[in-house]
Formats: structure tokens, sequence, C-alpha cells
């Protein structure tokens, strides 16, 4: 897979000695200071810290999502500061699999070629006895410099455009009640962008917790194969990155992430809403 690797392979990509950044982005939605919290307990050896709403996103504002896209700017800045340069070989890693998703996603549509997902995260590396600790060393300055993929994001108004074009699949990676509009806990309105299909995030992984593989991938999503272009959106942009590297994983092409995703859609009242019986 090119993108997720077990743990094995980072710890001896790590052992090489070779230019390697882990890159810790443990967060609990529920929690918002457990993930810095469980870092600050143990992490991956010389790991750095990446948080959902302090550096993959930006501040909320009336329209956009719950999780903008960070400022550029100062997100690069951040990248820098943690030692990583566009030849680094940079691991991410979660305690799940939605939130190392959005840093790996996020360095790939800036350009990243290196960004990688280790598989069942932080878990897997400690159930294989790898080494961890707890102390942060400060990074000598990376110079990772971007180049913004453009084709792999889109907003509210190229869905409007485009989610009735019968070459375009837009997926909603929810829970299935969610995408129904029988239960939403989180956003103000309940339903789906009309026209979309389901394929809850959750189904990407094993019981255990693993990413399935490529080839059960590509069947997961053989419904996709004919569409020339697919958009994935969520609550927020943050659990459709799972479907996204997924995509990417089965070799779909032409994989965009909806950034604002549902949060961003129904604040234009607008939009309409569809809700499944």
């Amino acid at each position: 897979m090119k993108f997720i690797k077990d743990a094995t392979w980072a710890y001896k990509k790590w052992q090489t000695g070779e230019d390697v950044i882990f890159v810790d982005c443990r967060f609990d939605l529920k929690d918002p200071l457990k993930g810095k919290q469980e870092f600050e307990t143990d992490h991956l050896p010389g790991a750095v810290y990446f948080d959902l709403d302090q550096d993959l996103s930006s501040e909320v504002r009336s329209t956009g999502g719950r999780h903008p896209l960070p400022d550029i700017k100062q997100f690069v800045q951040k990248v820098q500061n943690a030692g990583i340069s566009n030849d680094t070989t940079v691991i991410a890693y979660d305690q799940g699999h939605p939130f190392a998703s959005r840093f790996c996603w996020l360095m790939t549509y800036l350009g990243h070629e290196k960004t990688y997902v280790i598989n069942r995260g932080y878990q897997e590396w400690v159930d294989q006895g790898y080494p961890t600790e707890t102390e942060t060393k400060a990074k000598e300055k990376g110079d990772f410099q971007p180049t913004i993929q453009t084709n792999l994001a889109v907003n509210q108004q190229y869905v409007k455009e485009n989610r009735t074009n019968p070459n375009t699949a837009l997926i909603d990676s929810r829970s299935f009640e969610r995408y129904a509009g029988n239960r939403e806990p989180i956003d103000a309105k309940a339903g789906h962008i009309p026209g979309a299909e389901h394929y809850d995030w959750v189904n990407l992984f094993t019981e255990k917790g693993y990413w399935k593989e490529s080839s059960d991938l590509k069947k997961h999503f053989e419904g996709l194969v004919n569409y020339e272009e697919i958009i994935v959106y969520c609550g927020s942009g943050v659990t459709a990155t799972p479907n996204v590297i997924g995509l990417w994983e089965a070799q779909l092409p032409n994989v965009k992430l909806y950034v604002g995703s549902w949060s961003d859609w129904i604040s234009n009242p607008a939009n309409p809403i569809e809700t499944t019986t």
C-alpha cells in the first residue's frame, strides 16, 4: 500500500538513520486536550505533535465548516519547525485513523510526496514492543516548500455545480444514521447532500482496527470505478480523509475532498437536503 504502512516498516525506516520524522496526531473530539496529554505521557521517538483544532484546522467562521483548512503559511511554518523538508519521510499516527489521515491528506495537498500513516497507529507500535519516549527535543528547522495540489480539494460552490453530473460520484463518509437523517448529534441539520452515496469511513477497517488490504478496498469501492470524479465529504472534513486515502489505495482516480463538508453545506439555508427513510 502506498500511504498506509505497518509499524515494522516505520520502525525499520527510523532505525536507518535517514531523515524520518514521526508526527503524533492523537486527538479526541469529546476531549480536545486529551491527545496532547497522551503525547506528553509518551510518544514515538522524536515525534512532534500536531493538534486537530490548533494545527490541522483554522478558526471556525460562519461558513467553511467546523474544521476549515489551516492557514497555509502558518501550517507550513509549523511543518518546517518540526524539521520537515520536501525529502523528509514523514510518518503520522494517532490512536485510530481519521486524524493521522487528515494530516496525511493535508501534506499530500501541499505537495509532500513522502507522508505515510502507521496502520493501527500508536497502539500497533506499542504492541510490537517498539520504543517510546517522554521528552521532546528541539528540531533543526526544515525547508519544506509547498506546491498546492488544487485538484485535491473542492468548496461548496464546486459541489453545487457538479453534484448532479453523471460522471461525478458524491460520497458521504458519516454513519448511516447521520446520512439518513435519523439522528444528528453534532450539526444543526440532519440528512445528506442530495445524490450522495453512503460509504461509512469505519468500514475501511478490520475488527482489530487495521486498514483492509488494497484488494479489499478495491472491492469495497467497486461501485465507483466508472466515475470520472469522486467527491468525498463527512461532517467537517476529518473522517472523510480515510475514505480519500482508501480510494487512493484502491487506485481510483480524481478523488477530491469537500473540505467544509456537511457543516459547511448546511450553513447556506438555500442548499437542498435529503433524508432516507
